[in-house]
């Protein structure tokens, strides 16, 4: 139906270009619209007046959730100057083991511009703030934290 429209709006477009008594009642019997009509031939023919042809674009939405229909939106190519067409990159998320750092040992990680600071041993071992690496398990029951077993070491004399 885009397409259709395309083939329907063009040719009013291409009148509207010169701006004729004649002109206008063309367009004015197919829009049936004073205030369109104004529109089409003072604002649009105006931003597009020197394209040859191929006024419009036809975007793409995907499919409409409900019943799956193709969607699409029908725009004037040179009418929308101040807004970019260009997407954003998206940020890279992150996997999870920035996220579940503590706060000291961000503070630790961040660089220090005195050069005191950086010479001091840093107060908390990195050993308090390590987090083990397994995967997070989501049904819903606690975890249990066990006490690691008493290891024996060569001094202990047993």
């Amino acid at each position: 139906k885009a397409k259709a429209l395309r083939l329907y709006i063009e040719p009013l477009i291409t009148r509207a270009r010169e701006d004729t008594t004649h002109n206008r009642r063309e367009v004015f019997r197919h829009l049936m619209d004073k205030q369109a009509v104004t529109e089409l031939f003072d604002e649009i023919a105006e931003k597009v007046g020197d394209r040859p042809g191929g006024y419009t674009r036809v975007l793409r939405l995907g499919q409409r959730s409900g019943d799956a229909a193709e969607m699409a939106i029908i725009e004037l190519v040179d009418y929308n100057e101040s807004e970019p067409t260009t997407r954003r990159p998206r940020r890279r998320r992150t996997r999870r083991g920035r996220r579940r750092r503590g706060p000291a040992s961000q503070a630790a990680d961040a660089p220090s511009t005195s050069p005191a600071s950086e010479e001091a041993p840093p107060e908390a071992s990195s050993e308090e703030h390590t987090v083990p690496s397994e995967p997070d398990t989501d049904d819903g029951a606690p975890q249990e934290e066990s006490d690691p077993p008493d290891e024996k070491t060569p001094d202990s004399g047993s």
